[in-house]
């Protein structure tokens, strides 16, 4: 890369393979519009090569490169993927080539065989003729201008199978003109130790060439060797988003790039890259149509949670007690989460901003707490409903002013042939000054009605509630021997456009459940607005 680096930190290229071998993980597929997406997004926090796909084995492919042409890249490479060529094929005219040839890019990714294994038994090729198409694809590709970074496919195990023929692959790469090695653990199972042993024998033969390293999860390893592989000399490494890919995914790029920069002090993103890594990695989740994995570390809403009491006091005190860095480094943040092992430090936490009074010993922090207890004795979780349990404090330190007051509602089901089922709630609402409301409105459920018709009532005394939409909502048996009698937990989240929180319910009967939710959503909205007006 020619960008000159703004400190002397030895530099790491990052290769990303989010949007070839990413997608290659079960039911995860991404539109062209995405990867067109994506690729800005990654060339906005410096990462040097974007793999995009394979435009041989996909039209789709083809079409993102097309347009990848026209973007006004800052930094990253874009690069096509693809194989050595066929058997019997002169590589002039293997329609795999000019496929990469076509994308017009810079550089071109080809994995080749390194394990005999597979060039036997796979490709029924002896074991000179797949060397043979190694040399000759690599040269081809060199000599029409692209430079090639190869892939040793199922490297480690080839090595550690035939070492002297694995090494005759790597040399035939090389000797065309590669200008990257990169060491595929394929099958994901080579332990770190035996990476960083491989790595260093072959920076010690190949030590003019940068050494790159590919590793995939299946032994749950994959961040690990790639983390491990630099330390022993690789320079540039291959990973996904989220650790997305076939089988038990790729090397997560999420992991490896914070632990590389923040643990390691290498170079890898451009500066304040780092920061915008736990939007990124949601962002993918979402073009990828998955749910983000909140368990990830750095990236994952809990990565900096804290539940435990004793965790929490300390964290509260100096946020280094239990957080191995500051969670801002990453995009992220730290989070109280509120249940009865937290303890009082918790309900403080969450509740200074509104009552600065409170501490410890405060008569109404003791209340706060008893009555948390007594709610999750009942089933009531507060650590995706911070809403709910805000309006629970304020109920139990005697703060709590009802926005309106429930006549009664009545749902109406009905189900006629050959016609989906249709709900109609009607509600009768009062606001503190006496004045009454009473509506209907129809839902694609009996909780989508009632929602419906409760804040088509009280929009008339709150306007502000029209800006307010339900985007999740979840339902949770807390008891499944009880059969169809079971108690459940509903959680909803709701957003007016700026914030977004939660509120939960918990009954026996699920349409009171979600009355109990969507009524403290609606209150929570409305005491968010006085304090906001209060405040102007």
């Amino acid at each position: 890369m020619s960008e000159q680096r703004s400190d002397d930190r030895p530099h790491v290229e990052i290769y990303d393979t989010t949007l070839r071998d990413g997608s290659q993980g079960e039911g995860i597929a991404f539109s062209v519009e995405s990867k067109i997406r994506l690729l800005q997004e990654f060339d906005s926090i410096g990462i040097d090569f974007v793999e995009g796909g394979w435009p041989f084995s996909n039209p789709r492919d083809m079409e993102f490169y097309r347009r990848a042409k026209s973007l006004d890249l800052k930094h990253a490479q874009v690069v096509p993927f693809g194989s050595t060529r066929r058997k019997g094929i002169d590589p002039s005219d293997d329609p795999n080539l000019h496929a990469l040839l076509e994308t017009g890019c810079r550089h071109t990714t080809i994995f080749g065989k390194s394990w005999d294994l597979h060039a036997t038994e796979i490709l029924g090729v002896t074991l000179d003729e797949n060397v043979e198409l190694v040399r000759s694809s690599v040269a081809y590709l060199t000599e029409q201008g692209t430079q090639v970074i190869y892939d040793a496919e199922h490297f480690f195990d080839g090595y550690k199978r035939n070492r002297e023929y694995c090494l005759r692959t790597l040399h035939a790469a090389v000797e065309a003109g590669a200008i990257r090695l990169v060491l595929c653990d394929t099958n994901g199972g080579t332990m770190p130790l035996e990476v960083a042993q491989i790595v260093g024998e072959i920076r010690a033969t190949f030590p003019d060439i940068p050494t790159g390293i590919h590793t995939h999860n299946d032994a749950g390893m994959g961040a690990a060797n790639a983390v491990i592989a630099v330390q022993h000399g690789a320079t540039h490494v291959h990973g996904t988003f989220n650790g997305y890919g076939e089988r038990s995914g790729n090397a997560n790029l999420t992991s490896i790039v914070p632990n590389l920069e923040l643990k390691l002090g290498y170079h890898c993103l451009r500066e304040g890259g780092l920061e915008e890594l736990t939007r990124i990695s949601r962002l993918v989740s979402e073009f990828a149509n998955q749910p983000h994995d909140e368990r990830q570390p750095y990236v994952g809403r809990t990565a900096f949670a804290h539940k435990g009491g004793v965790h929490i006091d300390a964290a509260r005190k100096n946020p280094l007690s239990y957080e191995h860095i500051r969670p801002e480094a990453v995009g992220n943040q730290q989070r109280i989460l509120i249940s009865d092992q937290a303890g009082k430090s918790a309900i403080i936490d969450k509740l200074e901003r509104d009552y600065p009074h409170l501490d410890k010993r405060s008569p109404e922090t003791q209340r706060v707490y008893d009555k948390l207890k007594e709610a999750e004795q009942y089933g009531y979780e507060f650590e995706g409903a911070e809403a709910s349990f805000f309006l629970l404090a304020q109920k139990a330190m005697g703060e709590y002013t009802p926005s309106f007051d429930l006549h009664g509602f009545r749902l109406i089901i009905e189900k006629f042939e050959r016609f989906d089922m249709r709900a109609e709630a009607t509600i009768k609402v009062r606001d503190p000054n006496g004045l009454e409301e009473h509506t209907a409105a129809e839902g694609d459920g009996p909780v989508n009605a009632l929602d419906n018709a409760l804040r088509k009532a009280l929009e008339t005394f709150y306007p502000s509630l029209k800006d307010v939409s339900l985007v999740d909502y979840n339902v949770r048996v807390l008891d499944s021997q009880a059969s169809t009698a079971a108690r459940v937990r509903v959680l909803i989240e709701s957003t007016d456009g700026e914030e977004t929180w939660g509120t939960v319910g918990v009954s026996e009967n699920i349409i009171q459940a979600s009355w109990n939710a969507l009524v403290d959503s609606l209150e929570y909205k409305i005491y968010k607005d006085s304090r906001r007006g209060a405040e102007v």
